[in-house]
């Protein structure tokens, strides 16, 4: 692994702390926070899914 990836995921696990930190501060429960995540996970999946269709690539 190069320093550049490690970088990285310590990059992305901090964010995860402050997402984290954030639905705790508004005290919601499981199942809203269930519910929220499952959310943005179809979003993400429908937009993959709409680029997938539309024949995006990332550029190398």
């Amino acid at each position: 692994m190069s320093d550049g990836a490690l970088i990285l995921i310590v990059a992305l696990v901090g964010w995860l702390v402050v997402v984290g930190s954030a639905f705790a501060s508004y005290r919601l429960g499981w199942s809203k926070i269930l519910q929220i995540a499952l959310i943005w996970v179809a979003i993400f999946v429908g937009l993959f899914v709409i680029a997938d269709f539309f024949g995006a690539t990332l550029p190398n």
